[in-house]
């Protein structure tokens, strides 16, 4: 074969070669994605919608309509002795990251005290509890994912003022897969 008919040739087999490709990536960059409906979103300190969720004061900074029900941010905003009984997530994993005061967690049977600057995961289906410890209030920004909790969240704070009924909270909670431990 002389230099023209290879040249020839192996150009031919590389371009079938590629076609694949290059139709595939075609077709991944027409393709629309879940997040090209997504809108930028800046949030100052303190701005969000405040929620009293039985003396857990969550500001909510991020929720699954911002973030095609991805991701929900809020800020608790937690006076010391407030906290959450040990319980369940069976549909999201959540982040828990101390910015002020200082946060008792436990997570898989495993006690720590949180301090600004710490976090911790919990991932779904792994029981779990946090409690504000000390003499000062405590700041902490939790995400969970898939975002869909703040639903709950929205219900428990609709409850009337005053000690909460723990078997409406349960309940409340179970129709959204969160169970509490006994």
């Amino acid at each position: 074969m002389d230099k023209k008919n290879f040249i020839k040739t192996a150009g031919l087999g590389i371009g079938v070669a590629l076609i694949p490709e290059a139709a595939i990536s075609e077709g991944l960059l027409n393709k629309e994605t879940s997040t090209a409906n997504l809108k930028s979103k800046i949030i100052r300190d303190g701005e969000g919608n405040v929620v009293n969720v039985l003396g857990d004061i969550q500001t909510h900074i991020l929720v699954g309509s911002d973030t095609d029900n991805q991701i929900v941010e809020w800020v608790d905003d937690v006076e010391p002795g407030v906290g959450i009984p040990p319980h369940i997530h069976t549909k999201e994993d959540e982040i828990f990251r101390v910015i002020e005061g200082q946060i008792e967690i436990m997570v898989d049977g495993k006690t720590t005290v949180l301090k600004a600057g710490d976090t911790a995961f919990a991932p779904k289906n792994i029981p779990h509890t946090w409690t504000v410890v000390g003499t000062e209030k405590a700041k902490m920004i939790t995400s969970a994912f898939p975002a869909g909790i703040e639903m709950m969240f929205k219900e428990l704070a609709d409850l009337p003022p005053g000690p909460p009924d723990f078997e409406k909270v349960a309940k409340i909670c179970g129709n959204h897969g969160i169970s509490f431990l006994k």
